[in-house]
């Protein structure tokens, strides 16, 4: 009985031994077959240590490849502090290289941790530091690449673009907004230690870094460059209080340049006070447009067909009076009869708010909402203001009158620009914008912008009625200093007083100019304004005109527009220069060509008697004096 019993409990402890066997066994296939790599993965991951290889940011281009924003390769110090034996004698040396104190160098080299990235002593290190720390051969002391933000235009776009922090981070303009495209996926050299730091014996892993996508813009560079060479000159010849300008493709809503002065460097953006750097003014700018705006009152007028600006008269005294309020011409003396296309001409006062009065305050200021005023163009960059236009119920005689040549409301140039783009286009109302394209490093497009039409506000009859009176403007009126001999140029000028706290200051004007080329079929058109320029006349005419002229002609030459027949002809003024066509002497002897060559001076290379080439060719129109030189036989 007593062995029976005994041989039971043997049998009992025989299975439950057994059944454990069997359970490790299975536990040991569960954890080899179905959690080997989640254990190896958190094996590795406890003896792993990276060291972080920055990805490249993703490139900025102009619309035709060239780039605008580009990245330095450089280094950056990292500490595997275990690793270093003599701490004391890296942390000298480190110390002397990087030129910091030994106690700052000592809280890296010395700090309980895995790894140190010496921040910011050690980043961004130039080739020759990083070059007398690699010749240490320190153990523990590792250099590994960074990528540095680097504009190689300097201030070229510099408000549009933004600029980056120390980290790569985008920290306004396109960097800004477009942070989360540019950067890249950071890459590693994963190597193995001990619980102490010591490296292993086992193969490094290297993760390659993904740089960041490019992003191409709407800018052309040649039209930039021109922005910025001609802001500069600005600001040497009248010390401003700012300028800027911005040329827009008006069939699209392409932002082709833009430009801002006071402008900054964001390679050195540190040494530049907030007030500049977060001032993109194009966009974000607002301010009274002047007489500028009287290409919207008069587009609306035509449209609504209350005046025909051709045959309709108006007789301008000088002033006019409104609900007791005096509003006056800038000629004292009035212009007398006129047209409306010379109302438009002379940039008269009372002839527009004639055409206020005609409209209606509902009608024009339908015509103003419906323009793109009062709201955001929805253009593709940060800080973009709304400008400020009278509640309707606010809107009186006065207000009507005012609002009809440009004063007493504010808008931004962005929207001015938009709104005379439509004008001129045949009626559209385009949002602007200035990226064209985001592609990865593989140059595959992964984001394509194309024009968005947001309404359409006059008829195209009403829209080629208006390109006629601009060029008017620019051959008859107050743009003669813009024309163009051979290009059909349209524009208006502006000159708007600045008000403080509801008082206008005394001689303190925003001088500006719209400019469209060519009027008979617009590729561009162009703001330019000037605040408070010193050392001028207060006449825009005077002062911006000239300047336009200059961007237009680099307009003309990056865009490839060629010239246009039946322009309309420049009334001459006293201090014109009279123009003539070149006749083709070439098989002339020299003295009928010389006949023939009157007025210019004649300039001969080469020897002979005989003319076999000329410069500048038959048919072209030059100034009286000019030079023509004849290359002889």
């Amino acid at each position: 009985m007593f062995f029976q019993k005994t041989n039971r409990r043997i049998r009992i402890l025989f299975c439950i031994f057994l059944l454990f066997f069997l359970f490790i066994l299975l536990k040991v296939f569960y954890i080899q077959v179905f959690q080997y790599h989640k254990l190896n993965f958190l094996a590795k991951d406890l003896w792993s240590r990276d060291l972080e290889i920055e990805a490249d940011r993703g490139k900025i281009f102009d619309r035709n490849g060239v780039v605008l924003a580009d990245h330095l390769t450089t280094t950056s110090l990292i500490l595997i502090p275990n690793q270093i034996q003599d701490k004391e004698t890296a942390t000298k040396e480190l110390a002397n290289i990087l030129q910091i104190s030994y106690e700052d160098m000592k809280k890296h080299v010395y700090k309980k941790t895995s790894i140190e990235r010496v921040h910011p002593e050690g980043r961004r290190l130039s080739y020759e530091v990083a070059e007398k720390i690699e010749a240490l051969k320190i153990d523990g002391v590792y250099l590994v690449k960074e990528s540095k933000r680097y504009y190689p235009y300097q201030d070229l776009l510099s408000h549009t673009l933004g600029y980056v922090g120390i980290d790569n981070q985008g920290l306004s303009g396109l960097e800004l907004l477009y942070d989360s495209y540019l950067t890249g996926r950071n890459g590693a050299i994963r190597y193995f230690s001990d619980a102490h730091g010591q490296k292993l014996l086992m193969s490094d892993v290297y993760e390659a870094p993904t740089p960041g996508m490019n992003i191409h813009l709407t800018i052309d560079v040649r039209i930039q460059e021109s922005l910025e060479r001609e802001m500069n000159n600005i600001v040497d010849m009248f010390e401003p209080d700012m300028a800027l300008a911005v040329v827009v493709d008006p069939k699209s809503g392409e932002i082709l340049g833009m430009s801002s002065a006071p402008d900054f460097d964001p390679n050195q953006y540190k040494n530049y006070a907030t007030s500049i750097l977060s001032r993109n003014l194009p966009i974000w700018a607002s301010y009274e447009p002047g007489s500028t705006f009287k290409i919207v009152t008069m587009a609306s007028a035509v449209e609504e067909k209350v005046v025909d600006i051709f045959h309709d008269h108006f007789y301008d005294s000088g002033k006019v009076k409104v609900d007791g309020s005096t509003l006056k011409c800038w000629k004292s003396t009035g212009h007398g009869d006129q047209t409306f296309l010379e109302v438009l001409q002379n940039s008269c006062n009372p002839g527009f708010v004639k055409l206020g009065q005609l409209l209606g305050k509902e009608k024009l200021f339908s015509y103003i909402h419906n323009f793109g005023f009062g709201e955001k163009t929805g253009i593709d960059l940060s800080g973009e203001g709304e400008g400020i236009l009278f509640p309707m119920e606010r809107i009186g005689n006065v207000e009507l009158a005012t609002s009809a040549f440009g004063q007493g409301i504010s808008v931004t140039p962005i929207q001015q620009v938009m709104a005379v783009s439509a004008i001129v286009n045949g009626g559209y109302l385009y949002t602007p914008y200035v990226v064209k394209s985001i592609s990865d490093s593989t140059n595959t497009v992964i984001q394509q912008n194309s024009r968005v039409l947001k309404r359409k506000v006059i008829s195209s009859e009403t829209s080629a009625i208006m390109r006629i009176a601009l060029e008017n403007v620019v051959a008859k009126g107050g743009g003669k200093s813009a024309y163009i001999e051979g290009y059909r140029i349209g524009g208006k000028t502006g000159t708007a007083q600045k008000s403080e706290k509801g008082i206008y200051l005394v001689n303190n004007y925003i001088m500006s100019f719209m400019a469209v080329v060519p009027a008979n079929d617009p590729q561009a058109v162009l703001y330019l304004a000037i605040d408070n320029p010193k050392h001028t006349a207060m006449l825009s005419s005077y002062t911006t005109t000239p300047i336009a002229r200059r961007i237009l002609l680099d307009i003309i030459e990056a865009l490839d527009i060629p010239k246009q027949d039946e322009e309309i002809s420049k009334d001459l003024e006293w201090n014109d220069k009279v123009t003539y066509e070149v006749p083709n002497v070439i098989g002339m002897d020299i003295q009928d060509a010389k006949k023939n060559l009157f007025p210019f001076e004649v300039v001969l290379e080469g020897e002979g008697n005989q003319v076999v080439e000329q410069s500048p060719k038959a048919g072209e129109v030059i100034y009286e004096g000019d030079k023509v030189r004849l290359f002889l036989q």
